[in-house]
């Protein structure tokens, strides 16, 4: 089980390599949609074996942004889109009385 995964945003460029990425460091299964829609279902079910990253249920995982602060100023909307995708991950979970699951950190 993990708490901790780290992404290096200096690996991504656009949205195919954010879903490439990803889905290496979280270990989506092979048949993820690499889209925001599946990015979301994926973050949604990590307490539930569905990805080889996982979390025991009622834990939350952090998702460390390595170099975000490069990153923010190569592909801002990207990096917005980041922080309101979990956010949104954190509230359909709260939706059907989950607790969340997710936090995002970011260096500068």
């Amino acid at each position: 089980m993990a708490e901790l995964v780290r992404v290096d945003c200096s690996l991504i460029t656009d949205w195919p390599s954010f879903h490439s990425e990803f889905a290496r460091a979280f270990g989506y299964p092979s048949f993820y949609g690499a889209n925001n829609n599946a990015w979301i279902d994926c973050m949604t079910r990590l307490d539930e074996a569905f990805s080889e990253v996982q979390v025991e249920a009622g834990q939350i995982i952090t998702l460390q942004l390595d170099g975000a602060g490069a990153f923010k100023e190569r592909l801002p909307e990207l990096l917005s889109a980041i922080f309101e995708m979990a956010a949104f991950v954190n509230w359909r979970r709260l939706e059907v009385g989950s607790p969340p699951i997710l936090c995002v950190s970011a260096d500068a």
